[in-house]
C-alpha cells in the first residue's frame, strides 16, 4: 500500500505536533518524499507478476508513513500528499517490466478530489495499473465514487481493495466495488499454517473472488510457513518480507523462494480449467478481426486481446463486421471445472454457450475453453 507498512501510528498529538505545517508543506512538493516497491509473486510459478508502491519519506527525521498521512488528514492536507506520493511511485512506471502491473493505494473519499484526478489524466492509458482502495473512515455510500471508478477502468486500471477482511472492508464493500483484486489483510495471513479457521476464511474469500472475476493476493507474508499453506490453499499471489522486502524499482525476488514455489506440484483436488484449454487466434482490434474472417472463412472466432496481453472478448465475423464488443467472461487456468460451468451459466442467455476466456495469475490471455468440453471433462469426472 502506498502509505507503507511499518509501527503503529504516531497518534493524533504528534499529527499536530510542532513542525508539521511545514514538513507537509515540502513533501506534498514531493520534497524529502520518494517511494519504494515491494514485489508481488504468482505462487504457481515462483515470479514476479507485480509491484506495489510504498511511500518514504528519507527526507526527515519521521519515517512513518502511518504518522505522515495521519498528519496530512489533521491539516487539512490529506489529498495533496496522496497525489505526491502518486507522482513519486509513477515516475519509475515507464521503466515497468513487460507484463508486471504497479497498485497504487488511493482513500476513496480522496477520488473525487482534482489533486488526485490530475494524477490520473497526466497518465494518460492506465493500462498496468492496480488503483487499491482503503478506507481510513467509513464510506456509507459507493454510488458517488462510480462515475471515477468507470473512469479509471475505461482507462484501462484495475480497482482493488485493500486489507480485506479488516476494518470496513467486508462483504458489502466487496459486492459495492466489485474489484478486479482482492487483497487479504495482514490479520487473516499472520499464523494462517496453525489457524484453520483463517483458512477457512481465505479459501471462503477465494471462492468469492473467482465467481466475480477477481484475484485474491494475501499480502504481509512473513514464514515460509505461511506461504506453504497459502501456496495450499490455492492462493494465486503473494508477498511480504518472506519473499521480497521493498526496494529499489523491480527487484526480483531471491531464487531460493522462487525454487521453492516454482518446485511445489499444482493444487489439483479436482480437475480445472488448465486441463482442456485450447489456444485461439487473437486481434489486437476489430479490424484486424475482420480481417483475420476475411482470410480465414473456416474461422469460427477471434479472441480481441486489450493492453497488457489481457483477453477483452471473443469476436464472431458479424461482431467484429460491426465493431461490436461486448466483454466475455474471464476464468483463471486453476479454476475447477465445476465452479466455471456454474459461473457461465449466470450470463445472459445470449452469451452463456460463448467460449471463457482464460487467463493465467497476472490476467494474461492463455486460452480459451468451450462450453462443449467443459461439459465432456466434468461429466468424464463424474463417471
Amino acid at each position: 500500500m502506498i502509505h507503507g507498512a511499518g509501527g503503529p501510528p504516531s497518534g493524533a498529538r504528534a499529527a499536530q505536533g510542532p513542525g508539521w505545517t511545514e514538513h507537509l508543506a515540502a513533501a506534498c512538493q514531493g520534497v524529502g518524499l520518494s517511494s519504494a516497491y515491494q514485489p508481488i509473486v504468482d505462487t504457481a510459478r515462483g515470479t514476479v507478476v507485480g509491484y506495489e508502491a510504498l511511500a518514504r519519506f528519507p527526507g526527515f527525521a519521521e519515517k512513518n508513513p502511518e504518522a505522515w498521512f495521519a498528519a496530512a488528514r489533521a491539516h487539512g492536507k490529506a489529498a495533496e500528499l496522496e497525489a505526491a506520493a502518486l507522482r513519486a511511485a509513477l515516475v519509475a512506471r515507464p521503466s515497468l517490466p513487460a507484463n508486471c502491473f504497479l497498485t497504487l493505494n488511493v482513500s476513496p473519499e480522496l477520488l473525487l478530489t482534482e489533486s488526485i484526478r490530475d494524477i490520473w489524466r497526466s497518465q494518460g492509458d492506465l493500462g498496468g495499473l492496480v488503483i487499491e482502495l482503503t478506507e481510513q473512515t467509513p464510506i456509507d455510500s459507493y454510488l458517488e465514487l462510480e462515475p471515477d471508478l468507470n473512469q479509471l477502468r475505461a482507462a484501462g486500471a484495475l480497482i482493488a481493495v485493500d486489507d480485506a477482511g479488516a476494518g470496513y472492508a467486508g462483504l458489502r464493500h466487496l459486492l459495492a466495488l466489485r474489484p478486479s483484486l482482492i487483497k487479504i489483510d495482514r490479520e487473516l495471513i499472520q499464523d494462517v499454517d496453525r489457524d484453520e479457521a483463517k483458512r477457512a476464511l481465505i479459501s471462503m474469500l477465494g471462492t468469492f473472488a473467482s465467481r466475480v472475476d477477481a484475484w485474491i493476493l494475501a499480502e504481509g507474508v512473513e514464514r515460509v510457513e505461511e506461504l506453504d499453506a497459502l501456496v495450499a490453499l490455492g492462493v494465486p499471489l503473494v508477498q511480504g518480507y518472506c519473499l521480497a522486502r521493498p526496494g529499489p524499482a523491480w527487484e526480483p525476488i531471491g531464487l531460493d523462494v522462487a525454487h521453492r514455489l516454482a518446485s511445489k506440484p499444482p493444487v489439483t483436488h479436482q480437475s480445472i480449467i488448465r486441463d482442456i484449454v485450447e489456444p485461439a487466434a487473437t486481434a489486437s482490434s476489430t479490424e484486424t478481426a475482420a480481417a483475420a474472417f476475411g482470410e480465414n472463412p473456416a474461422l469460427q472466432s477471434v479472441v480481441l486481446i486489450g493492453e497488457h496481453l489481457r483477453p477483452v472478448a471473443v469476436l464472431d465475423p458479424a461482431a467484429a463486421a460491426v465493431g461490436m464488443v461486448s466483454p466475455g467472461m474471464r476464468v483463471n487456468l486453476d479454476t475447477p471445472i465445476s465452479e466455471a460451468l456454474a459461473r457461465s451459466m449466470t450470463r445472459d442467455r445470449d452469451s452463456r454457450f460463448d467460449p471463457l476466456l482464460i487467463t493465467d495469475n497476472a490476467g494474461r490471455f492463455a486460452g480459451i475453453a468451450r462450453m462443449e468440453r467443459l461439459i465432456t471433462a466434468l461429466a468424464a469426472a463424474d463417471g
